[in-house]
């Protein structure tokens, strides 16, 4: 994805499984200030990966665009000052 911006997700929700449309992106937990480290997660061959901070499992799902969530409003925007 070079060259691309990399969605960030959060799970403000708690919901345990969050399907999205890209297999490299950031995990962000949730809102400030409840967030943790924003970290890359790359899920390579697998269609699965955890957030070794908040175990949140992400599933990729080729139907969904890169900005689109099941369940809906997960991803993560940067809120203007």
């Amino acid at each position: 994805m070079a060259g691309h911006s990399i969605p960030h997700f959060q799970n403000d929700g708690g919901h345990q499984v969050i399907e999205i449309g890209v297999k490299e992106f950031m995990c962000t937990g949730a809102s400030v200030p409840f967030d943790h480290p924003h970290i890359f997660i790359d899920m390579g061959d697998d269609n699965e990966k955890v957030c070794p901070y908040c175990s949140t499992l992400y599933r990729y799902n080729p139907s969904l665009k890169a900005t689109e969530t099941n369940p809906p409003g997960c991803l993560f925007t940067s809120k203007a000052a």
